[in-house]
């Protein structure tokens, strides 16, 4: 069943979403069925193999980020490295994709274990819908449809090119929050280039999250907040599903 508990979307219905939103006919619909398949519904085919969106995921991740770069690299032509890294980790951030897969209206489509609602799921199958899209039509094809059919027509770029993100702040305050201790360490280092490099180091409790670098302290310690906001976010879903599944071994064992 679907996240909202209605019947499984079927073939046409899926086959008439894809030319009605993104314009075109799908010429493998398997795969597509696939990227709609969270983790949690996964199930094994004749040869045990996983059968699950987590690889289309992976590939999505990666070409949505090689599509955005280009993009920005076109349309900035003056812009340094540092502040076009930037805007793309801003529109490729999961906040954005969770809220661009629900303007789409992904969610009627994907397969997921009852009262499981794992926070980054529509990110997640926006993803694995551009892995499947670049499976069966390429990377021209996909670049096009990102760029037109769906960054341009249901984000506001602009907009979202503008947002401050002080990840940093929102980690803090979190960990205050939750009683944890976050602190960042910071160093030095050269470059080829010859200018000072810093790196940032995020620590919680003393644990190793993540670490970033950049030509000032200050967007190194806001790319390492980035990196381990989103480390935890990871860690927070992982947890909830090895929870969901004692307590669904637990069942089994008691019936």
């Amino acid at each position: 069943m679907n996240i909202f508990g209605k019947e499984t979307v079927t073939e046409k219905e899926i086959a008439k979403f894809l030319k009605n939103v993104l314009g075109f006919k799908p010429r493998n619909l398997d795969v597509y069925k696939i990227a709609f398949i969270h983790s949690s519904a996964s199930s094994k085919d004749a040869m045990c193999n996983t059968i699950n969106n987590e690889r289309l995921e992976y590939l999505g991740d990666a070409v949505l980020s090689a599509v955005v770069a280009d993009y920005l690299f076109k349309k900035f032509p003056l812009h340094p490295e540092g502040p076009l890294t930037e805007m793309r980790s801003k529109i490729v951030c999961r906040d954005h994709l969770n809220k661009l897969s629900r303007k789409m209206g992904l969610e009627k489509f994907v397969v997921v274990e009852p009262h499981t609602e794992p926070k980054s799921i529509h990110g997640d199958v926006f993803e694995a819908l551009i892995g499947a899209l670049y499976l069966d039509k390429g990377y021209e094809k996909t670049k096009d449809i990102i760029i037109n059919k769906l960054l341009l027509t249901f984000m506001d770029l602009d907009s979202v090119l503008q947002e401050e993100h002080n990840y940093k702040s929102k980690i803090l305050n979190w960990a205050q929050k939750n009683h944890h201790k976050i602190r960042f360490e910071n160093s030095t280092a050269g470059n080829p280039k010859g200018r000072k490099l810093f790196i940032s180091r995020c620590y919680l409790n003393n644990s190793f999250i993540a670490e970033a670098e950049d030509f000032t302290v200050k967007k190194a310690d806001q790319l390492a907040a980035e990196k381990a906001w989103e480390q935890l976010q990871k860690d927070s879903e992982n947890g909830k599903k090895n929870n969901d599944k004692t307590e669904k071994n637990a069942l089994i064992k008691n019936s």
